[in-house]
């Protein structure tokens, strides 16, 4: 991987991690088209400059995130962040396999995008507009809902952000609540996929590290941008525009893998 192929990936998973397109399934085909091989290293920095992405909801949220008064808050954000450390543990090896697939990533890009059509029509009256307000119930659920996006493509922010408008979550709580479960959440997926690279006998070179500093840092810069510009979006738009993005990316992707040019 050359430091221009990690910039570009980097730019594609802070333009994608809020949005409800699949960061993971962007950074997946983008791989592809660029051309870069499979190995330990390339899964690893997929998932590790995610964190620098993550890190950008603690930059921009640091009031609320270290508001130490309400300590409540962080035991919503712990109950809803258990459903996908169980199924992580459970379907670690099926999820990797999963991450290697194109086909898998175009199929749910695609039918994701038809759940966004209709997203906003089947939740119009939402009650809860306050993290104080969101029950240990509520939070688990949506935690629930987390677990989907474990399937690259289905996007962590889409599945998530359902997941609190289905408990009757705003359109604004709801995605603030998907990004601020992101931080936990990412960190133990950055630090398990650390572990499990030095497990396998791997070591990062210099050249490695500083790839992962580059695409950290990238990856950060450019989601500061794209969190203000998603939460303006979906307050006056919501998810229709998205829904057709993800319906559009789903087919190309399809004629893509059938005329061969992504496997």
């Amino acid at each position: 991987m050359s430091i221009l192929q990690a910039i570009i990936i980097a730019i594609v998973e802070g333009l994608t991690e809020f949005l409800p397109v699949s960061s993971t399934g962007h950074m997946i085909i983008t791989g592809s088209l660029l051309g870069i091989p499979e190995s330990d290293f390339k899964e690893l920095f997929l998932i590790s400059i995610q964190l620098g992405a993550i890190v950008s909801v603690v930059v921009l949220y640091w009031k609320r995130f270290f508001n130490f008064k309400e300590p409540l808050f962080y035991v919503k954000l712990l109950v809803a962040f258990i459903p996908a450390v169980i199924a992580g543990l459970l379907f670690k090896h099926a999820i990797e396999g999963l991450l290697k697939n194109d086909t898998v990533v175009a199929i749910s890009l695609l039918v994701g995008g038809i759940v966004l059509l209709f997203v906003d029509r089947w939740f119009k009256r939402p009650v809860v507009d306050k993290t104080e307000q969101i029950s240990y119930k509520q939070a688990f659920i949506t935690g629930i809902w987390q677990c989907v996006a474990m399937i690259p493509g289905v996007s962590r922010s889409a599945a998530t952000i359902i997941g609190g408008m289905q408990q009757k979550f705003t359109r604004r709580l709801a995605a603030e609540f998907s990004f601020f479960l992101a931080v936990p959440t990412m960190f133990a997926a950055t630090a398990k996929d650390l572990y499990d690279y030095y497990k396998k006998g791997n070591v990062i070179t210099k050249d490695q590290a500083q790839l992962l500093a580059i695409g950290n840092v990238v990856a950060f810069i450019v989601a500061l941008l794209a969190i203000r510009f998603f939460i303006t979006y979906l307050q006056k738009h919501g998810f229709r525009i998205f829904g057709i993005y993800r319906i559009v990316a789903g087919v190309v992707l399809l004629v893509l893998i059938y005329l061969g040019y992504l496997k």
